[in-house]
């Protein structure tokens, strides 16, 4: 079987820009086990592909919505399953996806909420329409 090219690699610095994380934050997802370097360089330093910088963006983006990391991880691992030979553990996956699909959507209607909330009272506070107080 013929060998696949290399994919080209990128250095943590440029991980970290290509997702407007800080080298701080790639790291500390790399110790919790989110993801990992596809290979160091002779001196030591981690080199990443475009499957690091993916998993990364998919991280970013469950972060605002409040997942934790062990949540964060499980995603992760079902879409990894997406691609595995046995076909149970590919429904399983599409099943665990589909249940984070469900609550990524409810907590973006709840982020929806606090932003109507929000927008209302700043509203208020531009036209001076704060509630009164009741004289006591």
């Amino acid at each position: 079987m013929p060998k696949s090219p290399p994919q080209p690699t990128l250095h943590i610095g440029e991980v970290a820009e290509r997702v407007g994380l800080s080298l701080r934050t790639v790291r500390y997802y790399e110790e919790q086990g989110l993801f990992a370097p596809a290979g160091r360089t002779d001196g030591g330093f981690r080199l990443y592909t475009d499957e690091q910088v993916h998993r990364l963006l998919l991280i970013k983006q469950m972060k605002p919505l409040g997942f934790t990391v062990a949540q964060m991880c499980e995603l992760l691992a079902a879409r990894d399953e997406l691609e595995a030979p046995d076909p149970a553990v590919r429904e399983t996956a599409r099943a665990r996806i589909d249940a984070f699909a469900a609550d990524a959507a409810a907590r973006c209607e709840h982020l929806r909420d606090q932003l109507n909330r929000a927008e209302e009272f700043a509203r208020q506070l531009a036209t001076h329409a704060l509630p009164q107080r009741t004289p006591t």
